[in-house]
């Protein structure tokens, strides 16, 4: 093996492309839903429990800031995911597979989820 193989393990000064971005926002998404369930898991248990567990949780929705930016975050990385598995779909069709067409899914996968997400913003609050 070569000793003079560049060496670059400052992640933050590599320039990645936005389908590696994209690609990389979708597992991040994934994995923020699969934290995200656990408060919405509870919540939804708390609602069914009785009449003041229910009370409780449309109360903590309607005035906490907390509970709403994170109902928000988990809508938001829901949204990105599905938007990314349905530009995902498409490639499994044989669409976007090429570099110029691949490239600018990505950003239209970018520009649609990020005004699902603001929709997202202005729904919740």
């Amino acid at each position: 093996m070569s000793k003079k193989r560049p060496v670059n393990l400052d992640i933050l000064t590599i320039s990645q492309p936005v389908t590696a971005i994209v690609s990389i926002l979708h597992r991040v998404t994934g994995i923020i839903l699969f934290v995200g369930l656990v408060f919405l898991f509870y919540a939804f248990d708390l609602s069914l429990d009785s009449q003041q567990g229910f009370d409780q949780v449309v109360n903590t929705m309607q005035t906490s800031f907390l509970a709403k930016f994170i109902v928000w975050s988990v809508v938001s990385a829901l949204l990105y995911h599905l938007v990314a598995g349905v530009k995902h779909l498409f490639m499994d069709m044989g669409y976007f597979e090429e570099l110029d067409s691949g490239r600018s899914a990505a950003m239209a996968n970018l520009i649609i989820a990020a005004v699902f997400i603001v929709l997202a913003g202005v729904w919740i609050w």
